[in-house]
Parts: structure tokens; C-alpha cells; sequence
């Protein structure tokens, strides 16, 4: 069954500070300090944006002291990988398909 990609997520993840921090949760789990130290945002923006990445579902959080540390929900973006293939699965049989003009 073909589904659509939550065009939400896309927005989230459209932005490339959020992508960046998705990039680099998805090598190993970090917490604030360590984000900014690798992406060179200030830690209020950078806050701003875990926190939208949070709402959105895709992160989530684990307090460690005065820390807290930051992971990918891994289901969420095998989830996504599943669409994504569906939707190319579907390209490829389209490809063919080609409405007339009236």
C-alpha cells in the first residue's frame, strides 16, 4: 500500500542545522555540549531546534545528571526509509504511465 511521507517531517528535517544534528545522533547518542561543539551553534539555538526535532518524534531525550543526552527513534526513520521505498517502487512502475494531454 502506498503512503505519503508526513509532509511536516520533511519540513523538520528541511532545515540543515536539523539535518546536521540528524546526522550526527544518527552515528552516536549526544548531549547539548557535545552538539554544539560540532555543529558551532549557539546552544539556545540550537535547544530551539532539538526541541522541534523532539516534537516532531524523532528524537528523544535521556536526562544524565545535569545533562541531557539526545538519540534517534530509530522505528521513526525506518518508518520513513519504508515510505521513501514505496514511493520510488511506485516511480519506477509510473515511469511508463504517461496521461495524455486532451
Amino acid at each position: 500500500m502506498l503512503t505519503s511521507v508526513d509532509p511536516d517531517v520533511l519540513r523538520v528535517l528541511g532545515d540543515p542545522l536539523r539535518l546536521r544534528i540528524v546526522t550526527l545522533l544518527a552515528r552516536e547518542t549526544l548531549c547539548t555540549t557535545h552538539l554544539v561543539e560540532e555543529t558551532g551553534a549557539k546552544q539556545t539555538n540550537l535547544s530551539n531546534h532539538l526541541k522541534v526535532l523532539r516534537e516532531a518524534g524523532l528524537v528523544d531525550t535521556e536526562p544524565c545528571g545535569r545533562f541531557t543526552y539526545y538519540r534517534l527513534r530509530s522505528e521513526v526513520f525506518a518508518g520513513l526509509s519504508e515510505q521513501f521505498a514505496e514511493l520510488a517502487a511506485a516511480a519506477r512502475t509510473a515511469a511508463e504511465n504517461k496521461r495524455a494531454c486532451p
